[in-house]
């Protein structure tokens, strides 16, 4: 693994992924910051969640390089995946389970030392502890959501791939997750998501970038993004709310802690 503290934490160079006659990449190339929240932002169909899937080794690449904390992702798979974990577009929870078994399993398989501690610790961390007796099926989207994140985070990963993780939600449990996805970058986690919604990206990336028909169009920060298009006049100042302003404003602010079910 890599010594030096500044480099990226993720790096792809010219990633390369056709199935058949279809292009799906084109040419990737991102670096991703330790401890940061990167979005990957595109379409169905561009690319987004063929390039996690190659990035976490369940896929091969035609052409180019990626590494994970200093480990290439097709010669050192296994220490890639000792340093990632990933979270798909649905909560792989067992909802027979109650959310504390569903913890104690996970910590057990990956043989962890005091699997009861781990799965208190993560209950309390994601404000699950009093839901943490009862069964997942009587959880709310928000609620599954942040349970399938807590268990991808049993053994540290320092590396977390969220693959579109809001997919589904009502807008209360998406804050709940965008919450939980802040919580994890101030802990040092390096965070890729991949998303087609613009807002997401908007209040979580630290970068964006914008990948269309498999190669990234624009990578750069929020501000940096707005300056490539000048802001409009307009004569009016007061602003719109929004269809999740309303909605958010009639039902109640929401909070992570929240285990309300939807």
């Amino acid at each position: 693994m890599t010594d030096h503290v500044h480099d990226p934490t993720i790096r792809v160079q010219g990633l390369e992924k056709s199935f058949k006659d279809v292009h799906v990449l084109r040419g990737v190339d991102l670096e991703i910051a330790h401890g940061s929240i990167f979005a990957l932002l595109g379409a169905n169909g561009s690319g987004k969640t063929t390039t996690v899937r190659i990035l976490s080794t369940l896929l091969k690449a035609d052409a180019g390089t990626a590494t994970i904390n200093g480990y290439d992702v097709a010669t050192q798979a296994a220490e890639v995946r000792e340093s990632i974990s990933l979270t798909g577009q649905f909560a792989a929870v067992d909802e027979i389970l109650t959310g504390r078994e569903n913890l104690v399993l996970i910590a057990r398989l990956r043989h962890q030392r005091e699997p009861a501690r781990i799965a208190d610790d993560l209950l309390e961390r994601f404000s699950l502890t009093d839901a943490g007796s009862r069964k997942v099926a009587d959880y709310s989207g928000g609620m599954r959501r942040r349970l399938d994140i807590a268990m991808s985070l049993i053994g540290n990963p320092p590396v977390i791939f969220l693959d579109e993780p809001t997919t589904g939600l009502d807008p209360q449990s998406r804050l709940e997750v965008w919450s939980t996805i802040k919580d994890l970058a101030d802990h040092g986690t390096t965070v890729l998501l991949t998303t087609q919604y613009l807002d997401e990206a908007e209040h979580l990336a630290d970068r964006i970038a914008i990948l269309h028909e498999g190669t990234i169009i624009v990578d750069g920060t929020l501000a940096e993004l707005k300056a490539l298009h000048p802001s409009a006049e307009v004569e009016y100042i007061e602003k719109q709310p929004s269809l999740e302003d309303i909605f958010l404003a009639i039902t109640g602010k929401p909070t992570a802690a929240s285990g309300a079910e939807s």
